[in-house]
């Protein structure tokens, strides 16, 4: 395999903004000299300072949810079952061919905050980069989120992928989505004062409760998306395994053929 590798995750810190409040994740640090003393329990007599340069392990300890950092949701995350009646996948029963593929990047970042872009700004921006959507492409959302992470604004920040423009995608076979602001939705406090304004329902997670009818996986919280190109790059995105869990952290890359331009 030849190209450039892009990281396209964040890493995961506590101490930051990143997530709302109740959702934060919280991570303790166990160093070398903390981690001696751990380490001689484990050998009744020894003395911590008899270890080379007085260190054991460092370790740490981590609570948060599976949504935490850069995450894939799975089809579980938006609804028990299928329009069809079938359960909806949790994040081990993902198929891993879903997780590799062309890349697409739509960059949306001059949408103002809050905005729901819809299937004729897909089809707008796919025109202006020549590229016509297939099966298991890969689809990224460039959005004004991307450069906001660990701000106090950032949950607030970006466009959001409507139901329409979701349907536009799954429709044509794309299985994975991914998006560098908090949500694929737009943000929740642009939609709630949508919603105290109107009482519509249908504007709340519009675009997760599409999967409904196509199922699909979104990669919430990616970084780096404007150093891609537009297309011809693939994107590998394997989420952990967690047992019937909703999502699971990823690690998603970018690979960017440079032969491409030979």
């Amino acid at each position: 395999m030849y190209g450039k590798i892009i990281d396209l995750s964040v890493p995961l810190m506590s101490g930051i903004a990143s997530d709302p409040e109740s959702f934060l994740p919280e991570i303790e640090y166990v160093d070398n000299q903390r981690g001696a003393l751990q380490l001689a329990e484990s050998f009744p007599g020894l003395d911590p300072r008899e270890l080379p340069r007085q260190e054991g392990w460092a370790v740490e300890f981590v609570r948060m949810s599976t949504h935490a950092g850069t995450h894939m949701d799975a089809p579980y995350h938006y609804h028990s079952h299928m329009d069809d009646g079938s359960a909806s996948k949790t994040i081990d029963e993902i198929p891993l061919e879903w997780c590799i593929g062309p890349g697409v990047k739509l960059d949306f970042r001059h949408f103002p905050d809050g905005y729901v872009a819809t299937a004729h700004d897909i089809e707008r921006e796919l025109a202006k980069i020549g590229h016509h959507i297939t099966a298991g492409d890969i689809v990224l959302v460039n959005t004004a989120a991307g450069g906001r992470y660990g701000s106090e604004d950032f949950i607030h920040r970006g466009c959001g992928m409507g139901r329409e423009a979701t349907l536009y995608l799954t429709e044509r076979g794309v299985r994975v989505v991914g998006t560098d602001a908090w949500s694929w939705d737009a943000p929740f406090s642009h939609t709630r004062t949508k919603f105290e304004q109107s009482g519509d329902v249908s504007l709340i997670w519009e675009g997760h409760y599409a999967g409904s009818q196509y199922p699909y996986c979104q990669i919430e919280k990616l970084c780096n998306l404007e150093l891609l190109p537009p297309c011809g790059f693939n994107v590998i995105s394997l989420p952990v395994k967690v047992y019937k869990a909703s999502a699971g952290w990823a690690r998603p890359v970018a690979i960017i053929d440079e032969r491409a331009g030979e």
